[in-house]
């Protein structure tokens, strides 16, 4: 026996239905989709749309729905006071310093320092928000905070 002797089973090969092409096509009248409903109709062939139950209550709708959502929220990166003692003393530290350290993933968002742990180096810090006790530590530690106006 050779590769060539081998060829395609038996009812392989079968031709595409070509509905709608008359009763004597055996794919006529109805084209294969049976009588009525939705998947009888055009723009049926996907089945109903995403969550309908058949007619009855949807869950979605059955559930009753609880608070809402802030559109101004502010969202700020966070950095504490402890991660700043990475940089020199003296130093101007801004959005764009804490970013090369990755401290932040973006310099164009809002940034908040929050007062968790101790820094040691005099620093003129730049962000957009300070907690209370970060303040204290920073200027306890002869540096400054200037507070920068968000766009």
């Amino acid at each position: 026996m050779k590769i060539s002797d081998i060829g395609m089973p038996r009812g392989a090969n079968r031709s595409r239905k070509r509905r709608g092409r008359g009763t004597g096509s055996g794919h006529g009248k109805t084209s294969c989709k049976g009588h009525k409903g939705l998947k009888a109709r055009s723009g049926g062939h996907g089945g109903p749309r995403l969550g309908f139950e058949g007619g009855q209550m949807p869950l979605i709708r059955r559930i009753p729905k609880r608070g809402f959502t802030n559109e101004f929220k502010r969202e700020f990166q966070v950095v504490n006071v402890s991660a700043l003692n990475g940089f020199d003393a003296n130093a101007v530290v801004g959005p764009k310093e804490l970013a090369a350290r990755n401290l932040i993933s973006d310099e164009a968002r809002a940034i908040k320092i929050l007062g968790d742990g101790e820094i040691t180096k005099a620093l003129t810090v730049q962000a957009n928000s300070f907690s209370k006790s970060a303040i204290e530590k920073i200027k306890k530690a002869g540096g400054g905070a200037e507070i920068l106006k968000q766009e």
